[in-house]
């Protein structure tokens, strides 16, 4: 009975993880397309999106006793260049700021291929518990090249359409688009080690 139970704490502990863990992703965008849409005011919807990142990362602490490097790095860059934005009152900045995110991120897994260094692992080892050398080899490639396209696209789109279409882009584009990649990984991480019960936690997007 001692065995069952050291054996299932870990999935019970992990499971509501991988529902907070949505809920940080979706929450600050959601809060901020709100904000957005009902003043139509960048500036104060800006600062509203940086309040709700600054909660999402406070949650994932006190719930969790924790907070991801990569929720970490896309807080501080929401920070930023949203403190750019209310400050100038120019939403060039929020609109260029997954653009810098994406490429930033892609640059550190290349650089990590290119040193042989699992930089990928050392985030997310623990979401992907079994898998290969091999299959963190791929999967950083793969979102490496996939970091890159998400950076060209949100180039193309806060470019050539307005702030409304650019917001609605972000919540019904490149959300799905990170949640169907990952999802498109997985055979190719069950192939390299990854164990079935897993691969749910595995189809979460990274935190960004």
């Amino acid at each position: 009975m001692t065995g069952d139970r050291a054996v299932k704490a870990p999935a019970d502990k992990r499971e509501p993880a991988a529902g907070l863990k949505l809920a940080i992703d979706l929450g600050p965008l959601l809060v901020y397309l709100v904000a957005y849409w009902a003043t139509k005011n960048i500036v104060l919807s800006t600062g509203i999106f940086m309040a709700a990142t600054l909660a999402a990362i406070v949650g994932s602490w006190i719930t969790v006793r924790r907070v991801s490097a990569m929720l970490l790095f896309s807080g501080a860059m929401v920070l930023v260049f949203g403190g750019l934005t209310v400050w100038l009152h120019d939403a060039t900045f929020i609109k260029m700021k997954p653009t810098v995110y994406y490429l930033m991120v892609a640059a550190i897994l290349g650089f990590g291929l290119f040193t042989d260094r699992p930089t990928l692992k050392l985030v997310l080892g623990q979401a992907y518990p079994g898998l290969s050398d091999l299959g963190w080899t791929k999967l950083t490639r793969n979102w490496a090249l996939f970091f890159v396209a998400m950076a060209i696209a949100n180039e193309a789109v806060w470019r050539m359409t307005s702030m409304e279409f650019w917001l609605g882009y972000k919540l019904w584009g490149a959300m799905p688009a990170t949640i169907l990649f990952a999802l498109a990984n997985v055979p190719m991480l069950m192939k390299h080690g990854l164990t079935t019960e897993k691969a749910e936690d595995a189809a979460l997007p990274p935190q960004g």
